[in-house]
């Protein structure tokens, strides 16, 4: 079971709620509850935790955590054997989320996750990433100092402690993120991670395949197969929803001409920008700028 990955869509990145300490005596159990409405992240610090959710079931050692699902039905599936103390965390985030078997089900699913968090979100031009989180994880020496630095805060007064609180919070859950990057392929993640960014700064210019093998010295098919890992995309195809992103927000943040927007983003003929615009968005510019604008000004003058 430790293979589950949960997937977060950003923005926002999950934020903080709750936390707090418990002491499970030997003969005690985790308590059953259903559908909480948040995540909880339980750090075993000492001993050991049986835990279940829905058909699932866990045993947590000392250093070790898991993250319960806002939706499960949690329950304790034994007595602990001896004293066992933990910490929870409660998070919630704001958007699009799912769980699959692995990273490679995530990166199927991820497209279909992004369009799911838009609409949800209400995000019409943002531009969206992946969290990946491990469902069963051991703490490494770092995120266990994370976590100490978290609940130091716990002395500060309450106007500072849940500001305190959610920064270090983010920093420990980015922790665990990178850690279980590193865990996987990370030469396809830096190289992926490479020709994002290479696309970030040059997507007005002309971008080719034989342009990025020149550039990272590698076949396209294998940039392709990095791309795909990570980001569900291949480079092409990653250009081409970054421009359209991009385009999405000129449409809705200045006045310019559909024209000027097409050369501005990097397609050189309006023509099959409006084209690729309205196959992707399923509205042409026009359309999709004027329809959120009259949402917008609709929303303004609605009664408080």
């Amino acid at each position: 079971m430790s293979s589950l990955i949960l997937h977060f869509v950003t923005p926002p990145i999950p934020y903080f709620i709750d936390s707090g300490k418990h002491k499970f005596l030997p003969g005690e159990r985790h308590v059953s509850r259903f559908s909480i409405n948040v995540f909880d992240i339980i750090v075993v610090n000492r001993g050991r935790l049986h835990i279940g959710e829905n058909d699932n079931e866990w045993v947590v050692h000392d250093g070790e955590a898991i993250i319960l699902r806002p939706d499960g039905y949690h329950y304790g599936t034994a007595a602990c054997e001896e004293e066992t103390d933990i910490t929870w965390i409660h998070f919630q985030t704001f958007g699009a989320w799912d769980e699959r078997a692995c990273l490679d089900e995530c990166l199927d699913n991820q497209n279909e996750l992004f369009e799911k968090h838009k609409q949800e979100a209400y995000l019409n031009h943002c531009e969206t990433c992946s969290i990946f989180i491990p469902k069963k994880f051991k703490l490494s020496d770092k995120s266990m100092d994370d976590l100490i630095s978290f609940n130091s805060f716990d002395h500060d007064p309450r106007s500072l402690r849940n500001w305190k609180k959610q920064t270090a919070f983010q920093q420990f859950l980015q922790r665990i993120a990178h850690e279980a990057e590193q865990s996987s392929d990370s030469t396809a993640t830096r190289l992926a991670e490479k020709i994002e960014l290479f696309i970030r700064h040059n997507y007005t210019s002309k971008i080719t395949n034989a342009m990025l093998q020149a550039t990272f010295n590698y076949h396209p098919n294998y940039l392709a197969k990095c791309m795909l890992k990570v980001y569900g995309l291949t480079p092409i195809d990653y250009l081409q929803q970054y421009r359209i992103e991009q385009a999405k927000r000129l449409l809705l943040q200045t006045d310019w001409s559909v024209s000027r927007i097409a050369e501005a983003v990097g397609f050189n003929n309006p023509p099959y920008f409006s084209s690729v615009f309205t196959n992707k968005q399923g509205l042409s510019p026009t359309s999709f700028r004027n329809k959120l604008v009259v949402q917008e000004e609709l929303a303004r003058t609605l009664p408080q």
